[in-house]
């Protein structure tokens, strides 16, 4: 199957697909990238849009840990802030995870109802390309933006998984989204530093998140879908 594949940002962008696209949710810095890390060390992980529907989704749930940030602050009565870092040291993995972001779990729940929602990072994005190819004929890799922004390290998460699918067949939608693929083809991890992001997290002292993000690259042929509420392994 030869089909389109278009590159677009922001939350609420989500409601122009959701009829005739799959979505893949790219938030690197750091809701997918702790997603995905969650998942591929077999944590349950849950995403809420709010703070409010992530006490709703624990209340349901045993002993659950919440991590997450609003506005880059954890929640009060949080365990955890969205952190791939601390995650990964972690070994509780019996307990259920709840997570809210500012942006990148509200793009995920905003892409319900799509033909299927993905979770791509820096750590699996040629695994999610080699997985979507063929499986759909069209696919929108949305990032999940910071303040209506389309972060560095967004763009060029989301212009990997598209490079890939291009390769494979795909004609790209817009010159927006050829663009994103010629701008970031080839380009070093490490050029995420020169973000926004990049230098939030180095002025709050997460600067750990920030090279775990840069050193984890392409290490995992894990691809997260969200099912009925949950991020869960897509079926091989």
């Amino acid at each position: 199957m030869k089909g389109t594949v278009v590159i677009d940002y922001l939350p609420e962008s989500a409601i122009h697909y959701k009829d005739k696209y799959a979505i893949v949710v790219v938030d690197v810095m750091r809701a997918t990238t702790t997603a995905i890390t969650a998942v591929s060390l077999g944590w349950r992980v849950f995403p809420a849009r709010t703070t409010d529907d992530a006490y709703i989704i624990a209340s349901r749930l045993k002993n659950p840990l919440m991590i997450g940030e609003v506005g880059g602050n954890t929640p009060y009565g949080f365990d955890l802030t969205n952190s791939p870092v601390q995650i990964s040291i972690r070994n509780d993995l019996e307990r259920p995870i709840v997570f809210v972001s500012s942006s990148g779990t509200q793009l995920m729940l905003n892409s319900e109802g799509s033909e299927s929602v993905y979770l791509a990072c820096f750590r699996n994005f040629s695994a999610v390309a080699d997985y979507i190819a063929g499986r759909h004929e069209r696919i929108a890799i949305i990032g999940a933006g910071t303040r209506g922004q389309f972060r560095r390290e967004d763009q060029m998460g989301c212009a990997w998984v598209a490079e890939q699918l291009v390769s494979k067949g795909y004609r790209t939608e817009s010159e927006k989204t050829a663009g994103y693929i010629s701008r970031w083809s080839g380009v070093s991890p490490e050029d995420a530093k020169k973000g926004k992001s990049a230098d939030y997290l180095m002025k709050s002292g997460q600067e750990e998140d920030l090279n775990f993000v840069i050193s984890h690259i392409d290490d995992l042929d894990i691809v997260p879908q969200l099912a009925d509420g949950e991020l869960i392994p897509a079926k091989r």
